[in-house]
């Protein structure tokens, strides 16, 4: 291993415990409170990111550079969302042909609590031939071809000062730099995936381009964003016949509105869930009364009919967090086997399933995810919730020894 690679893994456990807590258990928490309030005037907030912008052409293309078509596309979306779905706040991170820094980026979406994050992209490829849409989402790159395009993404760090500082080294062109990408717990990978998916729908069949699938690599403005978010490359402007298409406005307009309706059609699922949820809040036929599980929980036997020890480290899903308990038979949960919920500081999480094994447990979430997009895993001892990175860690002491 070398040393890159070395400082790259130390820097990932030196980590305060306290960001990892507050990534996995209370940045949910903080949306669900900024919510209540925006909905006083809005539902739902939508940031839009057009790619690169004044200094930072990004691809270039024989008549026309990556920055100067996804800014129309960009305020086109903006504009069929403003026109045709009131209830919506729209925020850019760029209006105009000027450098935005990643980071920036991501904190507009951050610091306005937003529910959806569409960073929009043109691609470029030495082949000529290529064409197409894809969309990504935050996650490992298990191609080449999906590094390749993180790689020139990420590359815009190198125009904005003190770069080495504010990304604690990454180096877009190590591609050791992205192993940090597969340690990253990403609480709502499977809502982006979803997104995604709606997006690539959208783009075969309104804009009748051709679909080159959903894909997930590292790319930095994803990974500072928390919640659901995608890049999308909305075709190749190295292709001359998809280069005139996307700088026509007929083009410009039938890809804004494919990412209109994919948005359109996000929304809704969302808020049918939350409608759900908010219904069955108020439930009493079998809610839990008193102290909520503060004391050891009765966890499944495992191995051999032996049950965990004070000792033992175990590893759940959490599927819903919420202020007010819910009934454990409701509605809200259908299709999980069991359920539990432990209350922290006046809030109570709702978990199922479990495991010692960290891998056989996201196997379980990447199964509930379909019932439950942005179920993530969480780690228990002595029938209490502890932070996912402490656990690790302590059982990673364990084997060492």
């Amino acid at each position: 291993m070398n040393e890159r690679l070395t400082s790259l893994l130390k820097f990932k456990r030196s980590l305060p415990f306290i960001l990892i807590w507050y990534v996995l258990f209370f940045l949910p928490l903080c949306f669900g409170v900024n919510a209540s309030e925006k909905n006083q005037e809005k539902t739902f907030t939508v940031v839009i990111d057009p790619g690169h912008g004044g200094r930072d052409p990004g691809a270039i293309g024989a008549n026309v550079a990556e920055k100067d078509v996804v800014l129309p596309i960009s305020l086109k979306l903006g504009e069929y969302i403003e026109e045709h779905l009131p209830d919506v706040e729209v925020i850019f991170t760029r209006t105009g042909d000027e450098f935005v820094e990643l980071h920036r980026r991501a904190e507009v979406a951050n610091s306005n609590d937003a529910d959806l994050f569409i960073s929009i992209h043109a691609n470029s490829n030495s082949n000529r031939n290529i064409q197409g849409t894809e969309t990504y989402a935050m996650g490992l790159h298990n191609s080449k071809e999906n590094l390749e395009v993180a790689r020139k993404e990420n590359a815009v760090i190198f125009k904005e000062e003190d770069y080495d500082e504010q990304y604690d080294g990454f180096d877009p062109n190590s591609p050791e730099s992205y192993i940090i990408f597969s340690l990253m717990q990403n609480t709502y990978l499977s809502q982006s995936l979803n997104f995604a998916s709606l997006l690539q729908d959208e783009f075969r069949s309104r804009a009748r381009r051709v679909d080159r699938g959903v894909r997930q690599a590292g790319f930095i403005v994803l990974w500072q964003t928390t919640m659901p978010s995608v890049l999308v490359e909305v075709g190749y402007l190295s292709n001359p016949d998809e280069e005139r298409y996307l700088m026509s406005d007929q083009g410009q307009s039938y890809l804004a509105s494919a990412i209109f309706r994919a948005v359109r059609s996000y929304k809704e699922s969302v808020q049918r869930r939350t409608s759900v949820f908010a219904s069955t809040a108020g439930s009493q036929d079998r809610v839990m009364s008193g102290s909520v599980k503060s004391d050891k929980v009765k966890l499944p036997s495992r191995g051999g009919g032996q049950t965990t020890t004070e000792d033992n480290i175990g590893f759940r899903v959490q599927v819903s967090s919420s202020g007010s308990l819910i009934s454990l038979d409701s509605e809200y949960f259908e299709g999980l086997e069991d359920i539990e919920v432990y209350e922290v500081d006046g809030v109570y999480k709702y978990v199922t399933g479990y495991s010692t094994c960290i891998d056989e447990i996201t196997e379980k979430r990447d199964e509930i995810n379909e019932l439950f997009p942005g179920a993530f895993t969480v780690a228990v001892k002595n029938g209490q919730l502890i932070p996912l990175q402490e656990a690790l860690e302590e059982v990673e002491g364990k084997q060492d020894n």
